[in-house]
């Protein structure tokens, strides 16, 4: 990286500037009791990925399943794979793998959606509120400003 670039979408806020490592600092915020406003900051080194990041799971919330089922997706999500939110709780009965495991989980999709790029990226990636379409417009950006980045 070689100059920041970053987009807002509304309330949706990311960035990626120079930097001589691969980090992310991601915050989340949804009205639930379980998660609410979460951050967390993740920089890549031996073995953080996996003792940080890999086994955090995807969620998702009770009145959401009908729709994703309707347009085929979430077909392979399960209780033992995906946190399933209730207004109130969660569904799962075994607990957490993290306090702020959503957070961690949101961090687990920027890290596969850069990998989308297709050449390892260094560089301080700033995220909040962000989802994978923000990711990819990020992305998109970034490629298009060829003056921001070069390949070494």
């Amino acid at each position: 990286m070689l100059e920041r670039v970053e987009l807002e979408q509304g309330d949706r806020k990311m960035s990626i500037e120079p930097s001589d490592r691969f980090e992310i600092e991601c915050i989340i915020d949804f009205q639930h009791p379980f998660i609410n406003r979460q951050s967390f900051t993740f920089v890549a080194d031996n073995g953080s990925y996996g003792r940080e990041i890999a086994s955090a799971r995807t969620f998702g919330f009770t009145h959401e399943i009908e729709m994703l089922r309707k347009a085929n997706l979430a077909l392979g999500g399960s209780l033992d794979n995906a946190i399933v939110l209730t207004p109130e709780g969660m569904l799962n009965e075994t607990p957490l793998r993290f306090d702020d495991e959503f957070v961690r989980h949101k961090i687990l999709d920027i890290i596969g959606d850069v990998a989308l790029v297709g050449i390892p990226v260094l560089g301080k990636i700033t995220a909040e509120k962000s989802g994978h379409a923000v990711h990819a417009a990020l992305m998109g950006k970034l490629l298009k400003t060829e003056d921001a980045w070069e390949i070494i």
